[in-house]
């Protein structure tokens, strides 16, 4: 059953009851797991980092943003490859193994790096190429050995313990230095070794093929088309990757909004590697709860809603707020996280039933390298509007951008009936139809 053939929905009819239906399949707890392993050797290195260039390195926020954005960039279009490849064959962990292989070899291109800024570039640029071949065979692995009527509660669960490794880096990190009076070299270590325990994990535990979840569909034309780019060419997917770039254009980096609060709070240096840990939190309390309601709903109005939280983000930013450094740090970080909770996994729910098995990991890659070149944009226009107006003028700027892409991404997505039964099932009860 793929919805490209049965009349576009982002959810279908709601699962039969049961104990089977309410588990979430051993392989997403797997991929967790990895996930898990491989963000704490990941956020062990990463939290520090744009303090480190910004302040250490001396770069401006424009030549920070034109990094960062072309960083993301390199890795958003490795996807394509990856998320190819990995349909060639069915070769899903194979592809992902690769990349998460390359992230924990990146630990060791730092430690050889010293403080050459050439070397910790190109050991960055191995990190994010690893991220991007491996985040389209994963997601797709999620989406074929889940159920399609609770995907938004599989990839909840394992964003939920993806974000519990994005919490714990960073304190192994803090842990670490503080340990070892500053010594990188201990982090680097430490976090090499606990990447590669991540690929063990995913060796041993995560099956190579994923038995279907369905019958086969009847045939229809043209089967083969949604290989790669062919995934454009359905109209149901082609709304779903503008919007999401149309929003990813306007979605400020988090650097950029750490950076912020540290330059309007006036944090100590030393505090800075914590702040992620507030998004992260809120985001891994909410990660399961957003994905059930998806499920529930739709999953069209979690994704844009997630988008209202950001705008609260910018708004927040901008709000005179005075007194206790509370008052502007626990709105700003716990927004972030529910834009995170409500959009990250929801949008693979929503674009994963849309593409057929043989094609869903090179279409998710589609999506996934559009909104991140999207992003991409937008940390260099951020970077460049900070440098050359200032923050106040800058966040206006990225505030109004928002409020038009939700615009845009409200005509978009396509406003389809929840209650619609999958083929071969009894229609609705009840006449009413509801949209999401």
């Amino acid at each position: 059953m793929y919805l490209a053939t049965t009349g576009r929905r982002d959810t279908p009819a709601p699962p039969r009851s049961g104990g089977a239906g309410r588990r979430v399949p051993g392989t997403v707890l797997a991929l967790g797991t990895v996930s898990l392993v491989t963000d704490i050797s990941s956020e062990m290195v990463t939290a520090v980092l744009p303090l480190y260039l910004v302040l250490g390195l001396g770069l401006s926020p424009l030549q920070f943003g034109f990094l960062d954005g072309l960083f993301n960039g390199a890795a958003a279009i490795v996807r394509l490859l990856g998320g190819y490849a990995a349909d060639r064959g069915r070769g899903h962990k194979r592809v992902a193994g690769l990349g998460y292989a390359l992230s924990a070899l990146s630990r060791i291109g730092l430690l050889l790096a010293g403080g050459a800024t050439a070397g910790i570039a190109a050991a960055l640029a191995t990190d994010r190429v690893g991220k991007g071949i491996r985040t389209a065979p994963r997601d797709a692995l999620i989406t074929l050995s889940s159920p399609p009527e609770a995907l938004g509660r599989s990839f909840g669960v394992h964003r939920a313990m993806d974000t519990t490794g994005a919490l714990l880096g960073p304190l192994a990190a803090f842990a670490l230095l503080w340990a070892t009076a500053d010594a990188y070299d201990a982090v680097f270590v430490v976090s090499f070794c606990v990447g590669l325990l991540g690929v063990l994990l995913l060796v041993l535990y995560v099956p190579a093929h994923q038995p279907p979840l369905v019958p086969a569909p009847p045939p229809v034309p043209a089967p083969r088309r949604y290989k790669a780019f062919g995934a454009l060419r359905d109209p149901a997917f082609r709304r779903i990757l503008a919007a999401a770039s149309l929003l990813g254009a306007a979605t400020v980096g988090d650097a950029f909004v750490y950076l912020l609060l540290q330059q309007r709070l006036d944090l100590p240096v030393g505090w800075f590697p914590l702040l992620p840990l507030g998004a992260a939190a809120c985001y891994l309390l909410l990660a399961v709860p957003a994905g059930r309601i998806a499920d529930r709903v739709g999953r069209r109005l979690p994704f844009l809603h997630g988008h209202l939280a950001l705008l609260g983000v910018y708004a927040t930013l901008l709000a005179p707020v005075g007194g206790p450094a509370l008052l502007l740090l626990v709105p700003v970080l716990a927004l972030l996280g529910v834009f995170y909770a409500t959009t990250d996994g929801v949008l693979m729910a929503l674009a994963g039933p849309v593409l057929p098995a043989d094609g869903r990991a090179g279409g998710l890659a589609v999506l996934q390298t559009g909104q991140a070149l999207a992003r991409m944009l937008a940390a260099a226009g951020f970077g460049a509007a900070w440098t050359l107006w200032g923050t106040g003028p800058a966040l206006w700027a990225a505030l109004s951008a928002l409020l038009v892409a939700l615009a845009g991404g409200w005509a978009l997505l396509p406003r389809n009936p929840v209650d619609a039964p999958a083929p071969g099932e009894p229609g609705p009860k009840i006449p009413e139809r509801r949209t999401a």
